[in-house]
């Protein structure tokens, strides 16, 4: 098409078509409320696993959700080792709960943590992508969520 002295080319746009630009696109970033994406993936395999971006504050407030939210994670934990205990810090009205939102996980061992974080970390839980990270199993006995 001319545009004065210009001439402007129209074209409909296709991933891969005439310049493949693989090398200059930027990575996705993946926004997850409390989650340091810089810390993630540089902790040393433990045996408590944290399940980031599974669960909404408004879901642990309903007893009877927190409840089915719990035997979910205990069955699908279970799967890939001995689960030991699972804590699901829940919101109280008024107070920042400290990890709310988050799962913890801890496990028998640190081989079944690996396992399950190899299995969890990516699949979709209640349509979100679920994140996972090792923590430190002192800090998790301490409650320091």
């Amino acid at each position: 098409m001319q545009l004065g002295d210009k001439k402007l080319i129209v074209q409909r746009a296709s991933v891969g078509a005439k310049h493949n630009q693989m090398s200059q696109q930027v990575p996705v970033q993946i926004q997850v409320p409390g989650l340091n994406l810089n810390a993630v993936g540089t902790q040393p395999p433990t045996e408590v696993l944290c399940l980031m971006n599974m669960v909404a504050t408004e879901e642990l407030v309903d007893e009877e959700e927190y409840d089915d939210i719990l035997e979910d994670i205990r069955e699908e934990c279970g799967k890939y080792g001995v689960v030991k205990s699972i804590e699901i810090p829940r919101p109280i009205e008024g107070v920042d709960v400290p990890g709310c939102g988050k799962i913890f996980v801890e496990f028998n061992s640190v081989l079944d943590c690996q396992k399950a974080q190899q299995s969890l970390t990516g699949r979709k839980f209640a349509n979100r992508v679920v994140v996972t990270s090792y923590y430190d199993p002192d800090k998790y006995h301490r409650r320091e969520f």
